[in-house]
């Protein structure tokens, strides 16, 4: 069985002990590969890896490091096929899923390949008598990533290309369950003509989390995951001087007033709840049915869910493939289970569904819920499965005050064909990433993906413009260049402009 090992100072490495954790096939339950669990050892010798090519890295040319993410973007484009069945393979998503995911995460890249426009600093001449003033931005050091199982790839290279293009070198952990791309990520940037050290994958648990968190050498923390976790790896992190950016969870919100598109609203509402099998942090997983809009948009989801192609990831036709354990399949169907227990109406039932031909898959079909309320748990929890909550309001105050009540902040919808209420809608929902017909509105890789709320421990979002200054910081140089034979008084008097 292969043993998927870390990657250090330019080479598969294997671990400091024998720990591992099996990696399966979620479209057949069966364990497909073992991937080493890091001790600190590992950890250590990452980062000093990291560490010593920092020293040259960290003085590289701008020129240098955009060539290597041109040719690292040219790279991705041309393995993308196989990188999607990779992601495919080990987390069960749909195979062209996956290359959508490779598409945004290559946006980042794209992004980094101008990173000499985005580190132009400012110059003031003559602020004082023959005083001039300049800014610029340098590299933190070793930065590090700590990422999730549902976008392998994507979360990733929304951290690493700005890292290392503004000069800093890069640690990532990325989720045991499905690390086998990022082994790939790194020899495809090796063949970029990335210099050893520069980016390095180790593989483990939180062990592996808590030492990257308190290791000395390691100057900043980049986290996407649970808002439980997030808020660790916030305290633990800061509490060693660390930058951190912390995203957590999400329970998204799509809006549907009585004058939107209802079957536009469906079908959007339908892929936006199900794909990936709703593991994703910007998945809608409750619909807000305003008013006359309620039974017909709820009749009009129920017909669409039940056109849903459950199946394997790399099978033509399937709109859906499983969920990434047997633990998270039986979670989902404790929480439909329990909805109906508390009055929900299960309008669409996606438990024990099996597969032909792949009874072991972790498999969950899709469910649709109506009439949840604010006090159910399937409306307060994170299900992270495919089950889209319907909650009734009676207008579009009532929607907004739903959505300001809710803890996360990630990202919501609305679906209108009124101009006045979606602008009313975007200022005054406390939420972070907002789509106006538009159900999963992740920003361009020039912009910054962050919610609020418990969506965003800290104040760091993450990629575009936030990114590149969480990975730098600023100097501002005052300099004077005395003219031959004329002196300049100094005062003891604090320093004002002349």
């Amino acid at each position: 069985m292969n043993t998927i090992e870390h990657w250090i100072d330019g080479a598969r490495t294997p671990a400091g002990s024998v720990r591992t954790a099996p990696v399966h096939d979620p479209a057949t339950g069966r364990r497909q590969a073992s991937v080493l669990l890091a001790e600190p050892s590992d950890v250590d010798t990452a980062a000093a890896a990291a560490g010593k090519a920092f020293e040259s890295w960290g003085n590289s040319s701008l020129s240098q490091r955009m060539r290597v993410m041109f040719a690292f973007r040219e790279l991705l484009v041309r393995h993308e096929d196989e990188l999607a069945r990779l992601i495919s393979a080990e987390h069960g998503k749909m195979v062209d899923d996956a290359r959508g995911e490779i598409v945004r995460g290559r946006e980042v890249v794209e992004y980094a390949c101008g990173i000499a426009e985005v580190l132009k600093g400012g110059f003031s001449g003559q602020v004082s008598r023959d005083v001039d003033l300049h800014s610029f931005r340098q590299p933190l050091g070793v930065c590090a990533g700590i990422t999730p199982f549902n976008f392998p790839i994507m979360v990733p290279l929304w951290m690493h290309p700005i890292a290392i293009a503004t000069g800093n070198t890069f640690l990532l952990k990325p989720s045991e369950r499905d690390p086998s791309v990022s082994g790939l990520v790194a020899e495809l940037y090796a063949e970029a003509g990335l210099p050893d050290g520069v980016f390095n994958v180790v593989h483990g648990d939180k062990t592996a989390v808590d030492a990257i968190l308190r290791h000395p050498g390691i100057a900043a923390v980049s986290f996407v995951g649970s808002t439980p976790v997030a808020r660790y790896v916030h305290e633990q992190a800061t509490a060693t001087g660390k930058r951190v950016q912390a995203l957590g969870g999400a329970k998204n919100h799509a809006v549907v007033l009585p004058d939107a598109d209802l079957d536009f609203a469906a079908s959007h509402l339908t892929a936006a709840a199900f794909g990936s099998a709703g593991q994703r942090c910007m998945a809608v997983s409750v619909a807000v049915a305003v008013g006359e809009a309620a039974d017909a948009l709820v009749e009009t989801l129920g017909r669409k869910t039940a056109e849903i192609t459950v199946g394997p990831g790399d099978r033509p036709g399937s709109d859906m493939g499983p969920v990434i354990t047997r633990a998270a399949c039986e979670r989902v169907a404790q929480a439909v289970g329990r909805a109906a227990e508390q009055g929900a109406t299960v309008v669409a039932d996606g438990r024990g569904l099996t597969v032909p031909g792949h009874e072991g898959g972790f498999f969950v079909g899709p469910s649709l819920l109506d009439h949840v309320t604010a006090e159910m748990d399937v409306y307060r929890d994170e299900v992270f499965g495919p089950v889209l909550a319907i909650v009734r309001a009676a207008d579009l105050d009532e929607a907004i005050g739903l959505i300001n009540a809710n803890p996360y902040g990630n990202g919501t919808a609305l679906f209108t064909a009124g101009g006045e209420a979606a602008r009313r809608f975007q200022r005054e929902v406390t939420v972070g990433m907002v789509g106006v017909n538009v159900p999963v509105p992740v920003p361009m890789s020039y912009y910054s993906f962050g919610g609020w709320k418990d969506s965003l421990i800290g104040d760091s979002p993450i990629h575009g413009p936030e990114g590149v200054r969480f990975h730098t910081r600023a100097k501002v140089v005052t300099s004077r260049w005395p003219r031959g034979g004329r002196s300049v008084e100094a005062a003891f008097n604090f320093p004002t402009s002349s």
